[in-house]
């Protein structure tokens, strides 16, 4: 992820830099004055060139445009009549084909067509022939395919920007584009060598390069030097590595320079000659040694992130402490030795200061901040602190906005906070605090996010009213000890988070007056009673493991906001309610573990975002075949466990078809994530669930963008395994045991690459054991027991390192790891005749998935909560349950 420094320094050079693009004598001829009046979104164009536009626009869906938009339009020459100016964001949606009216206004100098949704569209050679480009912009529109070799006919542009796309290749052809100032091509898949002769380094105009978050893979070229007029270069997790050259002392221009998340090796780049630089992130990479002497001198640095290296010694600061314009300072994860707080102290310009995890062997004492008269945010996680710099308040800024004590072995609420009338965010996780949260607390006025997490708290000092009147938005008490009922919450409050405490007695309707709650996290308490009616009205509720009675609320409208709904392990009966048919946005929905008697919702389907769907334990009964025995449906789908219900009947052919979430161009997963912002909160989300997975229960599991599974056992399902199961290339686990499949285990299993976990245990299945399971590199755990299998065991590290359980209850079955020997037996035919049956059966299964395309799953990591209210700061991931990593 791009890190939000970046992103804002990013944001205001580029916005410079299209004001400079442009002459004085084009804002008269062209029209680029954003501010000047447009009627219809055209500006002195004839009727024959609105006509073009207008069939422009008719290529594509534009229900969305917003249709008053100033910024969206085209405009024309006063003199001539051309357009020279095309701009429409976040606004269309269709393909971009290389016939587009488009590509026939040849007098175009700017086109801005950022941020639209261009289905599985390349990117059309034809740019090439708009050869009075001089500004382009391409990004965020999902672009597919190599960047042609005819941008190069671009001779004019001053601005290209095909950032955060899809696109492929190595570093695009650019040699004649001499102009150019600025280049952005980060967030795609360009990959290779990054070679000294690349047409890159001829850009000697360049002001602005970005191509970080790529795939490239080769040394950090020492030709950057050549391009010394730039003065923003974002080369951050771009693949390229080892030691920054020396000619890097060349870029005097450098104003910003990104290279976190890096392999970099060797020592602090050569940075001391760059005399104008203000911001340097080297995050995340493998940096040892000291940092120069001459580095916190630099007379316009501003910002500088060194956190997560290895960089040892002391800190140098100039004896003049006013001589640092420094204003951020990241240092976490680091080895400093020595004590490096004192020239810290001298940073006296300071507003964010990071020193978590330092691994010092000394307690800190808080005394150092007493110079920093200006500091708003402190991170001091993972040190020991001296527990009297945590009782005086004398030397801790009042300007302090965010504080973070987290993994500081901190045994007392501290009393520091008490005087800090500017705080809006604490964070104290993971400490031994117990006892009660200090009435006072509440009372800070501006304070906002509250996270006490995994500490000892067992209750609130003051009336069950303490909270009400309090300004805070985001309340995290998750892990802890409290007991009772829940107090009275805040309300202003957005996010409640409580899980894993011992709460009890009924969920207060007093929740449902506080009507700008989004977030209801009570798993893993203690509750009773029914499910409050007004949880239709939230954004995220999760009620797992609780003792909450009667029906699910049928109040769902349209239009309803709601994206998660978790309330697992329960004791609720009733029906599933059809008001979430209204719930288009809802992604994750568990009800596992209840006592709800229903059919399966087919009715479901009609959402489109739905990745996470358990019934998993309930009285669910009747067939799970649509009616009409086509595909399921659910194309987003790729949890979906069903397991111990009353589930019958069979699969048709194309079951599994319509499931067809791609894979990026290099196989891996989409990886997407919840964010949220209402007002200045942000907030991630991570549900967990319940697996069974390779043959073990395991409780509590995130669910995570890697993570993939289909979960039918102990149902009553028959009749064949469809073959379509092997278009879900993407999944991780597959559990059909103890139904009544018959019929032959599916070769189109072996298409399943990724596959971590099979069982196929206590059904009817026949035959042989495919010979492609063996090709599973992944398959970490198989069981084929108790079913009609026969022949030998296919002889693979993956198979034949199984438990010998895994086959048993076969008669038929013999080889390793079964002591039964195929060898000089009468063993069963070979496999070649069933393999040739399966092949007919691959083809049936591929005809009916050309009418409904094709299938795969893939990842999504959804919700547990965190807050932050300032865009600067980084958003913070809170959760109980161990990560799977794979």
């Amino acid at each position: 992820m791009t890190t939000m420094s970046e992103s804002l320094m990013r944001l205001h050079f580029l916005s410079l830099l299209l004001l400079c693009c442009v002459s004085p004598s084009d804002f008269f001829t062209i029209n680029f004055n954003f501010n000047y009046p447009i009627v219809g979104h055209v500006v002195a164009c004839p009727p024959y060139q609105i006509q073009a536009f207008t069939q422009f626009k008719n290529e594509f869906d534009t229900r969305h445009c917003n249709h008053s938009d100033d910024f969206n339009g085209v405009w024309c020459d006063n003199s001539t009549g051309a357009v020279t100016k095309l701009q429409l964001r976040q606004c269309i949606n269709g393909t971009l084909k290389p016939n587009s009216s488009l590509f026939g206004f040849h007098q175009l100098r700017y086109v801005n067509l950022k941020d639209n949704n261009f289905i599985s569209s390349s990117l059309p050679s034809e740019f090439g022939n708009l050869n009075k480009l001089e500004f382009l912009d391409l990004s965020f529109n999902g672009l597919l395919g190599q960047v042609p070799s005819s941008f190069s006919n671009l001779s004019r542009l001053s601005y290209l920007d095909l950032s955060n796309n899809e696109l492929t290749g190595n570093f695009p052809l650019m040699r004649n584009l001499s102009k150019l100032s600025t280049l952005e091509l980060s967030h795609n898949h360009f990959s290779g060598t990054l070679n000294p002769n690349s047409s890159l380094f001829e850009l000697h105009h360049l002001r602005y390069l970005g191509l970080a978050f790529n795939k490239f893979r080769s040394l950090i070229p020492s030709e950057f030097g050549n391009l010394n007029k730039i003065e923003v270069l974002s080369l951050s997790s771009s693949g390229l590595f080892g030691q920054v050259p020396p000619t890097f002392g060349n870029l005097t221009c450098l104003t910003n320079l990104f290279l976190g998340e890096s392999m970099l090796t060797g020592s602090f780049p050569p940075v001391q000659n760059l005399t104008k630089l203000s911001l340097l992130q080297l995050s995340h990479s493998n940096l040892s040694g000291a940092i120069p002497s001459s580095l916190l001198s630099m007379p316009f640095l501003t910002f500088l992130d060194l956190s997560e290296n290895h960089l040892t010694g002391s800190i140098e600061v100039p004896n003049s402490s006013t001589s640092s314009k420094l204003v951020t300072l990241l240092l976490a994860n680091n080895h400093f030795e020595g004590k490096i707080l004192e020239p810290i102290s001298n940073l006296i310009n300071l507003m964010e200061l990071d020193l978590s995890f330092l691994n010092t062997s000394y307690p800190i004492d808080l005394s150092f901040l007493s110079s920093l008269k200006s500091l708003e945010i402190l991170d001091l996680s993972g040190n020991n602190i001296s527990p009297a710099s945590l009782s005086s308040d004398s030397h801790i800024p009042l300007t302090l906005e965010m504080l973070t004590l987290n993994y500081c072995g901190i045994s007392e609420f501290p009393n520091i906070l008490k005087t800090l009338q500017q705080l809006e965010y604490i964070e104290i996780t993971d400490n031994r605090i117990k006892g009660t949260i200090p009435e006072w607390l509440w009372s800070l006025p501006r304070l906002n996010t509250v996270i006490v997490g995994n500490n000892l708290f067992n209750s609130f000092q003051g009336s069950a009213e303490v909270l009400v009147n309090s300004s805070v938005r985001a309340l995290f008490l998750y892990g802890n000890n409290f007991e009772g009922a829940l107090p009275n919450l805040p309300l202003s409050i957005q996010i409640f988070s409580a899980q894993n405490n011992s709460f009890k007695g009924e969920i207060p309707l007093s929740i449902c007056n506080r009507s700008s709650l989004i977030a209801l996290v009570l798993s893993y308490n203690n509750f009773s009673g029914p499910i409050p009616q007004c949880v239709s009205n939230f954004t995220f509720v999760d009620l797992r493991k609780n003792n909450l009675k009667g029906s699910i609320p049928n109040l769902f409208h349209a239009g309803a906001s709601l994206r998660t709904l978790d309330v697992g392990f329960n004791r609720l009966t009733g029906k599933l309610p059809r008001s979430l048919v209204n719930c288009s946005s809802l992604k994750f929905l568990s009800v596992d573990n209840n006592r709800i008697e229903d059919t399966f919702p087919f009715w479901l389907k009609a959402l489109p975002n739905l990745q996470v769907f358990t019934l998993r334990s309930n009285k669910f009964y009747g067939p799970i075949s649509p009616p009409h025995q086509g595909p399921l449906g659910f194309p987003e789908l790729r949890i979906f466990e069903i397991s111990d219900n009353k589930f019958t009947g069979s699969l048709p052919p194309s079951f599994f078809v319509n499931w067809k979430l791609p894979m990026n161009q290099d196989g891996a997963l989409y990886m997407t994530y919840e964010k949220h912002y209402y007002g200045r909160v942000f907030y991630t989300y991570d549900n967990a669930i319940d697996l069974q997975y390779k043959g073990l229960s395991m409780e509590g599991q995130r669910v995570l963008t890697s993570y993939s599974a289909i979960d039918f056992s102990g149902n009553k399902l028959q009749g064949q395994i469809p073959e379509s199961i092997g278009l879900l290339k993407a999944l991780i686990a597959l559990n059909l045991s103890n139904n009544a499949f018959t019929g032959h285990i599916p070769l189109s299993l072996a298409n399943l690459k990724e596959l971590e976990s099979l069982d196929l245990s206590g059904n009817q299945l026949s035959g042989t054991i495919p010979n492609g399971l063996r090709s599973l590199s992944f398959l970490e755990y198989i069981n084929v027991s108790h079913n009609q299998l026969k022949g030998e065991i296919p002889q693979g590290t993956q198979i034949t390192g199984q438990s010998k359980s895994s086959f048993e209850g076969n008669a038929g079955l013999c080889g390793l790891p079964l002591e039964e020997s195929c060898f000089g037996s009468k063993a069963p035919p070979t496999q070649q005749p069933e393999e040739e049956e399966g092949k007919e059966q691959v083809l049936n299964w591929k005809a009916v998935a050309i009418g409904y395309g094709s299938g795969v799953l893939f990842g999504l990591a959804v919700a547990q909560l965190i807050a932050s209210y300032k865009p600067e700061w980084l958003a913070k991931i809170i959760g109980l349950n161990k990560r799977r990593n794979r």
